[in-house]
C-alpha cells in the first residue's frame, strides 16, 4: 500500500454493514493513511446515525446532514424540517461539514421528480443559508440539477462536490463552470476495467478533484464485488496518478489539500 495521506469525502460507514467491524474498519482506515473520513446520511434516520458515529470517532469522521433523492417520499417536507431543526441546533459545534447526500435521481423512479427537485432547491437554500458546501447526487436528471442550481450560482460561494462522477469531459466542464469552489468527486469506477473515466480525467485539473470510496459501494478493482471501506482509496490514487502520468505522492497531497480547503477551510491537515 502506499505511504500517503489522503481524505475520504464520502463513505456512508453508518450502514448496516458494518454493524459487526466498524472499529477495525476505522484502524485498517488509519492504517492504510485516512486523516479524515465524511459521512454523508440519506434521511433523518441515517443522519442520526451518522452523528453517533463521528461521536465515536470524533478524531477522524465528520457527517453531513440531507435528504438523498431516492428518500423524497410523500413526506418529505416534514422530513425537511427535523433535518434543518438538526442542522441549526448543532451551529454552534460546527458539526456538520456540508450539506449532502442532495440532488436529483430519476433512474428508479420518476414519480417524484417535482417534490425531488423542491427538495434540493431547499436544501441548496440551507447551503447558502448556513454556509456549507454541497455534497450533489445525480443521476439520469439531465438538465435539471444545473437548473435548480443555477439560481443560487452567486450565492454557493461553498462550492460543493459532484459526486461519483463518470461522465464525458464536456459535462465535468460544464459542471466545474458552475463555480470555481465546485469538485469532481472521483471514486471506484475510476478502476473499473471498462471504465471511460481514465480518460476523461487527463484533463480535469487536479485541482479540481476529490477522492470517495461512496462506502460500502462501488469498491475499486481489485475490491470490486466486496464490501467497499476508506481503506480503498490508495487504489482510486494509484489509477489517477497513472492516467495523469504524476505520481500517486502528487495525487495525494493536492486531492487532500482540495478536501480540506473545500470541507474544513484549511491550510494543512
Amino acid at each position: 500500500m502506499l505511504n500517503v495521506q489522503y481524505i475520504d469525502t464520502h463513505a456512508h460507514l453508518y450502514e448496516d454493514d458494518y454493524i459487526q467491524d466498524i472499529d477495525h474498519v476505522i484502524a485498517r482506515a488509519r492504517e492504510a493513511g485516512a486523516v479524515k473520513i465524511l459521512v454523508p446520511p440519506t434521511d433523518v434516520a441515517s443522519t442520526l446515525k451518522a452523528v453517533e458515529l463521528c461521536r465515536r470517532f470524533p478524531d477522524i469522521c465528520y457527517p453531513m446532514i440531507g435528504l438523498h433523492p431516492e428518500d423524497v417520499h410523500d413526506n418529505y417536507t416534514s422530513d425537511l424540517v427535523q433535518l434543518e431543526q438538526m442542522l441549526t441546533e448543532s451551529l454552534d459545534s460546527h458539526r456538520f461539514v456540508a450539506i449532502g447526500e442532495v440532488g436529483l435521481d430519476y433512474y428508479w423512479d420518476k414519480s417524484h421528480k417535482d417534490e425531488q427537485k423542491d427538495a434540493f432547491r431547499t436544501q441548496i437554500e440551507w447551503a447558502v443559508k448556513y454556509q456549507l458546501p454541497l455534497m450533489i447526487h445525480s443521476r439520469n436528471a439531465g438538465s435539471d440539477l444545473l437548473e435548480c442550481l443555477s439560481p443560487w450560482r452567486d450565492q454557493l460561494t461553498k462550492g460543493g462536490v459532484f459526486h461519483c462522477f463518470s461522465g464525458s469531459i464536456e459535462t465535468a466542464r460544464e459542471l466545474l463552470d458552475f463555480g470555481p469552489h465546485f469538485y469532481i468527486g472521483i471514486g471506484g469506477v475510476l478502476t473499473f476495467k471498462k471504465s471511460k473515466l481514465p480518460e476523461t480525467v487527463m484533463h480535469i485539473p487536479l485541482e479540481r478533484i476529490v477522492l470517495e470510496t461512496d462506502s460500502p459501494y462501488m469498491a475499486p478493482t481489485p475490491m470490486r464485488g466486496k464490501r467497499n471501506e476508506p481503506t480503498y482509496i490508495p487504489y482510486i490514487i494509484n489509477t489517477l496518478a497513472e492516467a495523469k502520468g504524476i505520481t500517486a505522492e502528487q495525487v495525494a497531497e493536492i486531492t487532500t489539500q482540495n478536501a480540506l480547503n473545500l470541507f474544513f477551510s484549511q491550510k494543512s491537515i
